[in-house]
This record gives C-alpha cells, sequence and structure tokens, in this order.
C-alpha cells in the first residue's frame, strides 16, 4: 500500500485595501486538513475525522474574509477567531508598564486594559508567507515587522510563526521572534475549538483536562490578584476529567467575573513541550491534545460569543460554541515582578512551541 504524503495548496481569499489575501491549505490524506491565513495569521478551519472517519471542522471561523476584517473594526466586539495574537497577549492593566525605569502606555480596548496587544494589533496584520514542504510534513512560516511605538510598545520586534503539519493528526505553531531593544512580548494562538464540529452547539458536555495544580484569581477587571491558588476543591480543578460545563452554574464568584472561564493555570511542568491539556468529546469520539513549552495556559469557555456572529457553516455562534485554549506567559506579567518575565531584549530570542494532537476513542 503505498504511502500517503501531506499536501499543501493555496487560494485568494480577498483583499485587504489593494492587498491580495490568501488561504494555505495543509492536508494529509485520512487525516487533518488546516487551513490558514495571511490575514492576521488565521486558523480559519481544521478538518478532523471522527470515531467512523467522517471528516468535520472543529474550528470556529468564519466563510469570508469580510467577517475577519469586520470584527476587527474598532466598535465591534473582537472575539479573535483562530488569529496569532501580540505583542501582548492577554491583559495588561491600565494600559502602562514600567521597563528599565521608562513607563510605556498602551491603548486601553478592554475597558480599563489593554488586550491581546491592542485594537491594532497582530491579528489584523497581514503576514508574508513562506511555504514549507518535504516528504514528512508540510506547513507555512508566517513573517512579521512590529516597528517601535507600535501600540505604544517599544523595539522594532520580527516575528515568525512556523505552522507545521507533521503528521496526518499533529499539528505544530513554532513562535520565534528578536527585538532591537529591551520590550515586553507574549505570543499566543486564539483558535476556538468545538470537537463535535463547529456551528453544532455549546461545548459544555465536552471534558477537559488541564495539567495545572495552581490558577490565577482575578479581580472584576480580569487582572490577576495575588499569588496563583491551588484549584484544589474549586471549580478550577480540571487535574481530571471533567465536562466544562459541570461547574459553570456554581456560585463561585470568579466564575461570575466572566460568566465562565477566562482565567490563566499555572501550568505544573514546562520545558520542551510538556503536557498542558486535553479535550475530548464523548459523541464525535475526537480528542484534542496539546503540550507547550510556555508556563501558563489561558482557557477560555467562549463566555463572549454572541448570535450575531455566523460561522463558517452559516450558524450563529452563541454564548459557550467554543473553548480556547491559549499557552502563554501570564496575564499582566509586565506590572508583576513575582509573575515570570516576558522582556526581551536585544540578541535574546523568543522560542517557543505548542503541539496539538488528534485522536479518536472507541
Amino acid at each position: 500500500m503505498a504511502r500517503s504524503t501531506p499536501e499543501l495548496s493555496r487560494e485568494f481569499f480577498g483583499r485587504v485595501g489593494d492587498t491580495d489575501i490568501h488561504r494555505h491549505v495543509l492536508a494529509w490524506p485520512g487525516g487533518l486538513t488546516v487551513r490558514v491565513l495571511d490575514y492576521g495569521g488565521v486558523i480559519q478551519s481544521l478538518e478532523a475525522p471522527d470515531r467512523h472517519g467522517r471528516p468535520g471542522n472543529v474550528v470556529l471561523g468564519f466563510a469570508g474574509l469580510d467577517g475577519y476584517v469586520a470584527n476587527n473594526e474598532p466598535d465591534a466586539a473582537r472575539v479573535f477567531l483562530g488569529a496569532l495574537i501580540g505583542r501582548y497577549a492577554n491583559r495588561i492593566a491600565g494600559g502602562r508598564f514600567t521597563l528599565d525605569g521608562v513607563v510605556h502606555r498602551t491603548p486601553l480596548n478592554d475597558g480599563k486594559n489593554t488586550l491581546h496587544g491592542g485594537p491594532a494589533g497582530f491579528d489584523t496584520r497581514v503576514w508574508s508567507v513562506t511555504e514549507i514542504r518535504d516528504s514528512a510534513s508540510v506547513g507555512v512560516r508566517l513573517r512579521l515587522v512590529s516597528p517601535d511605538g507600535d501600540q505604544g510598545f517599544p523595539a522594532t520586534v520580527t516575528t515568525e510563526v512556523t505552522y507545521r503539519l507533521e503528521a496526518r493528526d499533529r499539528l505544530s505553531i513554532v513562535y520565534r521572534a528578536t527585538a532591537d531593544a529591551p520590550t515586553v512580548l507574549n505570543l499566543t494562538n486564539h483558535t476556538y475549538w468545538n470537537l463535535a464540529g463547529e456551528g453544532t452547539g455549546d461545548i459544555y458536555g465536552q471534558s477537559l483536562v488541564l495539567n495545572a495544580s495552581r490558577f490565577c484569581p482575578t479581580d472584576d477587571n480580569l487582572i490577576p490578584t495575588g499569588d496563583p491558588a491551588p484549584v484544589d476543591g474549586t471549580p478550577f480543578d480540571f487535574r481530571r476529567a471533567t465536562a466544562i460545563g459541570a461547574r459553570i452554574d456554581t456560585p463561585d464568584p470568579q466564575l461570575a467575573i466572566g460568566h465562565g472561564y477566562d482565567h490563566n493555570w499555572v501550568l505544573d511542568r514546562t520545558g520542551p513541550p510538556s503536557f498542558a491539556a486535553r479535550a475530548h468529546d464523548p459523541v464525535s469520539g475526537r480528542q484534542l491534545t496539546m503540550w507547550t513549552t510556555e508556563p501558563g495556559l489561558q482557557f477560555y469557555s467562549g463566555n463572549f460569543l454572541t448570535p450575531e456572529l455566523i460561522g463558517t457553516s452559516g450558524r450563529p455562534y452563541h454564548r459557550g460554541a467554543g473553548f480556547a485554549l491559549e499557552p502563554q506567559h501570564f496575564p499582566d506579567s509586565p506590572n508583576r515582578p513575582d509573575f515570570s518575565s516576558t522582556v526581551l531584549r536585544p540578541g535574546e530570542l523568543h522560542d517557543q512551541t505548542t503541539v496539538f494532537e488528534f485522536a479518536v476513542t472507541p
């Protein structure tokens, strides 16, 4: 029997101004098919087989480019579907931080906070793309140069992100960045998953395991307060497989803040990608396992999705239509010297890896 090989193709997806936007299709016959945009570095769809071998899209997204562009408008309730996030993933309290004695101010786009790099973060940019092909994998390497002062952040930062389909069931994301002056940097991908299939309903019956014995409690602005707290005896204990919706309706004040989960978990192990999370849908049998080099994982249960968002299937996205697993450093780290540092200096390489692997259960 001939061994299948991965395939890579490119197709026109639309225009932003005078710039052509393309969708890059990474496919492994009988396995995953991943579609990546050079606008925002978005994972627009990912098809994975269920336990019967039937492929289905398990990623929330928009059918056309107009949906992404409209959702990035200043007055939109931005949801960052599938996008690369930078310069700083998550929140910076008060839109300000001090680095080497200098105060830097970043635009407020989340109440009193800067969220995901500001109103014109990496998710709104057009990235240059290099295609990658070999006998064992296909991928795309996206590159972006962010100038000094971009969204208030110091230094010119050059970022490369590589999406690679390494096997029929495995997708890796490798981030590398350098800076010409001291700055802060926190990168991630904001894909929303629904392992039952995009647009099929909520994710509350899908189970989740998080390899974390502590999480970061937050204030009403979703900014961490104090030290990380043990998950023992709280709705934040996912060390054993637990339905995502099992505890959302409990009276825990932390869950009431965001009407669900939108918190950082402190992963118990880091290093060359180590196990971080596993999600499972009992109906389709799809199982997603994630490894990462990052110290934290932001788990978000899709609390602010609304039916005004129409997905690739033509169905609306209600609250809980998908969940995000965002490996990263902790929120507001530039203002928290007790958290792991996000400072990037000249001559240093920001280097992180996340791996997603799909399987099916009987």
